[in-house]
């Protein structure tokens, strides 16, 4: 293992440290216990948002803490959830008589988690679980899990907080931007944690895992290496199965990197993604290509679809100014 780091106790520490001092005109950085929140006060009135996981998935959820997204994320231990304790600090840091919506990605402990913290809170508050991964069955008994598409969630919703929607509203908006999105991704290779000191899973030279998660596990089937265009097709496949988006469908188009993937590598698959959508009829209006929901090092990358309406549309295209998303401001 070759990492850049002094020691697998103090990584996760002097990361905030640094993304803390890099980006301390947005953002702040509170100790003990950890979170992440803005630096500046909201209206009075808004609604909060906080979501949180474990640490590996940068710039998610820290850097995207700012005007019109998150107003506090809570990081865990590499792919470990965040304590009850740090959301319920980062919950009376940020309230501010709207109450706090926690948006939650699809996995045990993040959930878990986020209830205990949710009953322990004086405030007014909701929690939304975000199960955008179609490589897992609707009726899987865990349910599926929340991977790309939460920061499709966390965008819209962050400008609809941002322009006044009540908690109920936000609420509501989530569910219905997680029911509408989907995504699916693929691993050249494994990724490496650091205190475990070797890849997660073993993956041969000629091989690619269909389906896999952001925490370093086994995807839902083993395939051999094919061209790119084989490689789109099959993502594809599985979100038009279950998002089933008809002709004139106007949708945003999400290329995810998993942390070891180049830009020139996701930009040719969104090329493939979007010819394939242009060829089906429906409408690619917005994108967004890069690194945002990551694997430590893991080569690889996810297709995200959500279906569009104008309402969206316009929440997507509203000001935002995090540290990593930014536009309009």
């Amino acid at each position: 293992m070759k990492k850049m780091i002094n020691g697998v106790e103090s990584l996760l520490e002097e990361s905030l440290n640094g993304f803390a001092k890099a980006h301390n005109d947005i953002i702040q950085f509170n100790h003990q216990p950890h979170f992440i929140s803005r630096n500046k006060p909201t209206k009075q009135g808004k609604v909060a948002l906080i979501s949180g996981g474990g640490s590996g998935h940068e710039p998610l959820h820290t850097g995207l803490v700012g005007k019109g997204m998150l107003d506090a994320a809570c990081p865990g231990q590499i792919f470990t959830s965040p304590t009850p304790d740090q959301m319920i600090a980062a919950a009376e840091s940020v309230e501010n008589g709207g109450g706090v919506l926690f948006i939650v990605k699809n996995y045990a402990g993040d959930v878990m988690n986020f209830e205990i913290a949710a009953e322990m809170l004086d405030c007014e508050h909701a929690t939304v679980i975000v199960s955008d991964d179609v490589s897992l069955p609707k009726d899987h008994s865990t349910g599926r899990r929340g991977v790309a598409g939460t920061l499709i969630v966390e965008k819209i919703v962050g400008a609809a907080a941002e322009s006044g929607a009540s908690l109920a509203e936000c609420k509501a908006l989530a569910e219905r931007v997680n029911n509408a999105t989907a995504s699916m991704g693929v691993a050249l290779t494994s990724c490496t944690v650091p205190a475990i000191g070797q890849p997660t899973f073993d993956i041969g030279a000629n091989e690619i895992e269909m389906g896999v998660g952001i925490h370093g596990e086994r995807g839902r089937e083993p395939m051999d290496l094919v061209s790119a265009s084989e490689i789109v097709e099959h993502l594809t496949r599985a979100i038009d199965e279950d998002l089933s988006p008809p002709k004139g469908q106007k949708v945003l188009l999400h290329i995810n990197g998993f942390g070891a993937t180049p830009l020139m590598e996701l930009y040719l698959m969104y090329d493939l993604a979007a010819q394939h959508y242009q060829e089906q009829g429906v409408e690619v209006v917005r994108s967004l290509v890069g690194n945002y929901t990551t694997s430590l090092d893991m080569a690889g990358a996810s297709i995200t679809l959500t279906l569009l309406d104008d309402e969206l549309t316009v929440l997507w295209d509203a000001p935002i100014h995090t540290a990593n998303l930014r536009w309009g401001c």
